[in-house]
């Protein structure tokens, strides 16, 4: 096994497959958008039965020149499906607001976390607004994006660029929030970014409050150049988790 395999292992073992994971959004010509959960970078999509199953309830909403629309997305398979697709000029956002709290130790204390999944699919670079709690946006200029938090810029945060080649580029939002990345092939982009919020709180559950020690954001944004150079293929399919 490789070091690499080994940290993930570990990482999954220690404390939920979440972590080392995030969602993003998909959309096939023709085809309804689909929120998936695994590793973009390693062409890795989670299933059911298996991780995706960890899932409560995302939600998604399409943003377009007539407004929005809200949906809950509805599981298959391989990912959550949406009732829409977004149309040149349009965007989406989906995110898992109820995805289960897990306990870790931490300095031998248990430590209540919340995973808070979100993803953004954009038809194009024009500048747009936040609207998830942790989100990276289009800026108007060719491979800009800006971070927010909380509407907020977010500075000095490390966000990834991968293709499902398994190519990534690592860059760090400058004062105002901005990241600019070069886009060299044709091809689908995943902007992958996380943040570990140590603020506690609460949220509404099944059976009453649930109260958690920290946050761990992670938001995606997918693009898909239409120009460039030929993509890399991408490698086989990595093998989904239990």
């Amino acid at each position: 096994m490789t070091k690499h395999f080994l940290a993930i292992a570990a990482l999954l073992a220690l404390v939920t497959p979440s972590q080392a994971h995030q969602i993003w959004i998909e959309q096939a010509d023709g085809q309804n958008a689909v929120v998936r959960f695994g590793e973009y970078g390693q062409n890795l999509r989670e299933v059911s039965p298996g991780l995706l199953d960890k899932f409560a309830k995302p939600t998604a909403t399409l943003i377009s020149a007539k407004g929005e629309q809200k949906a809950d997305a509805t599981k298959t398979a391989s990912g959550f499906t949406l009732p829409f697709s977004a149309a040149p000029g349009d965007g989406l956002v989906a995110e898992d607001a109820s995805y289960p709290l897990y306990t870790w130790k931490q300095q031998g204390k248990d430590v209540t976390n919340r995973y808070y999944p979100a993803a953004r699919f954009v038809t194009g670079l024009a500048a747009q607004q936040p609207k998830l709690v942790l989100d990276l946006v289009p800026t108007g200029q060719a491979g800009q994006f800006k971070l927010f938090f909380k509407d907020q810029p977010k500075a000095k945060t490390k966000v990834t660029l991968v293709t499902e080649s398994g190519w990534s580029k690592e860059a760090h939002t400058d004062e105002q929030g901005l990241v600019t990345f070069d886009m060299p092939w044709k091809g689908v982009y995943v902007a992958e970014v996380s943040f570990n919020d140590r603020s506690a709180g609460e949220r509404a559950g099944t059976s009453g409050p649930e109260r958690y020690d920290a946050v761990s954001y992670a938001t995606t944004v997918t693009y898909v150049n239409a120009g460039g150079l030929a993509p890399i293929p991408a490698g086989p399919p990595a093998t989904p988790g239990k």
